[in-house]
């Protein structure tokens, strides 16, 4: 399992800070709130209250707008106006309510969706906005032309992408951003989001490339550069991704996504400097799950099980029902031979996930050392489904049958370790060919 959760807390790290093109949280989403709804006639009160929009004097706009719904509740210009103005103050339920108002009054207009819709999306209701701006697209755009109906798109493609919590879906999100691109020219953040997309779906060629298109633009990037860096960590390229990340913490020291980079870095490059990094990282951070994770894997990689324990036992007193941390908490147990503790973490890790190999495997060894033969064999048969077999698995199906004294099955599985052992365990093949000249004399 070495650095699987260490990469796994960093890619939690690294999409929470490539979370880019997000909706502005401080402005309303259409630059004017011009003809989002189109009506026979324009009265002159709704008139007068645009032109103090465009000044921005929101409270003036304000009173003839509300005056002027009183006598006419379902005008969908002034609907959408009253939105904007209210928008614009960050009265933000104020603002979703006169927008979808708007949208009863006239269902065609494409700014009352648009606005509807980024306003949720930037209130944290996806759920919500989605169906808005996925209608907004499907509209004419009048005036508000292309480019907006283009940032509907953008705003789909940022819903659509996978984020901390949310799967997402990869070939919805990058189908949703060709969309913009048909639209509206490229930008740095449509060439991030499409080098973030084709790096969660596995296309390193494709998300490299984009990320250096990025940096050659803007060198400083951190999204970019910790894009980069990811990708180079994934293809086992650590020099490179060690100097890549040492010059971009130059720009940003204190940047928690590249620091956690670069000690995953020269931590599988077991260099020493690792644990002090991710100990100030920590100190920085000290209720980031995540930071504490990696802390507490690059303890054990290094030989320091109860330094390493100390924080996965504050993890689970967290959250106590994660296979993961079990399964972490566990290893560190039988490395300080403390087996019984050990059985028990890994018994109730592989409770809550039947189908995590680790699980298994510790829970096999855990129950060879507390002499439990029928469960080593039980958790071995369930690690076969996922794994296929290795030395020391063969030597725990040897010894646990041994221990049944089920002679044939012994005898078979001792051979089978011998077999692929190729010298590695020398004591245990001295046991083998011991327990094979006793097992052989049988009748």
């Amino acid at each position: 399992m070495r650095y699987s959760v260490l990469r796994s807390a960093l890619f939690v790290l690294l999409a929470s800070a490539a979370a880019l093109a997000q909706v502005p949280a401080d402005s309303p989403e259409a630059k004017a709130p011009a003809a989002a709804a189109t009506s026979q006639s324009v009265s002159d009160q709704v008139i007068d209250a645009e032109a103090a929009i465009v000044k921005s004097d929101w409270k003036a706009a304000q009173a003839k707008l509300e005056s002027w719904l009183a006598a006419h509740p379902a005008d969908p210009r002034a609907l959408f106006d009253l939105g904007y103005v209210a928008d614009a103050q960050n009265r933000l339920d104020d603002a979703a309510g006169l927008y979808r108002r708007a949208v009863d009054a006239n269902p065609q207009s494409f700014e009352a969706h648009l606005s509807l819709g980024l306003l949720l999306a930037r209130q944290g209701k996806p759920d919500e906005g989605r169906p808005e701006l996925a209608t907004a697209t499907t509209l004419d755009p009048g005036d508000a032309g292309p480019a907006m109906k283009a940032r509907a798109w953008r705003a789909l493609a940022q819903i659509d992408r996978p984020s901390p919590g949310n799967p997402g879906d990869i070939a919805q999100a990058s189908n949703d951003l060709l969309e913009a691109l048909k639209l509206s020219p490229e930008t740095p953040s449509d060439t991030m989001l499409a080098a973030n997309l084709a790096d969660r779906a596995g296309e390193y060629d494709a998300a490299q490339t984009a990320y250096r298109r990025v940096l050659a633009n803007d060198p400083k990037s951190a999204p970019a550069n910790a894009g980069l860096a990811h990708i180079l960590i994934a293809r086992k390229q650590y020099p490179e991704a060690e100097t890549l990340l040492r010059a971009a913490l130059l720009q940003s020291p204190d940047d928690p996504a590249l620091t956690a980079q670069l000690a995953t870095v020269l931590a599988a490059q077991d260099k020493a400097e690792a644990i002090p990094l991710i100990q100030k990282l920590h100190d920085a951070h000290p209720t980031d799950a995540a930071i504490t994770n990696m802390l507490a894997e690059v303890l054990a990689e290094a030989g320091d099980p109860v330094g390493s324990d100390h924080f996965y036992i504050g993890l689970l007193a967290a959250t106590p029902n994660d296979p993961a941390l079990l399964i972490a908490h566990g290893q560190n147990l039988i490395r300080e031979l403390k087996f019984a503790d050990a059985f028990a973490a890994f018994a109730k890790a592989t409770q809550l996930d039947p189908s995590n190999a680790d699980g298994w495997s510790g829970l096999a060894f855990a129950a060879s050392r507390t002499n439990q033969p029928s469960i080593t064999l039980h958790a071995l048969t369930m690690r076969s489904k996922f794994l296929p077999e290795v030395p020391s698995t063969y030597f725990l199906w040897a010894t646990a049958y041994d221990s049944l004294h089920q002679t044939a099955q012994a005898v078979t599985y001792y051979h089978h370790f011998l077999d692929s052992s190729a010298g590695k365990f020398p004591d245990q093949q001295w046991q083998a060919r011991q327990r094979l000249i006793l097992l052989e004399k049988k009748p």
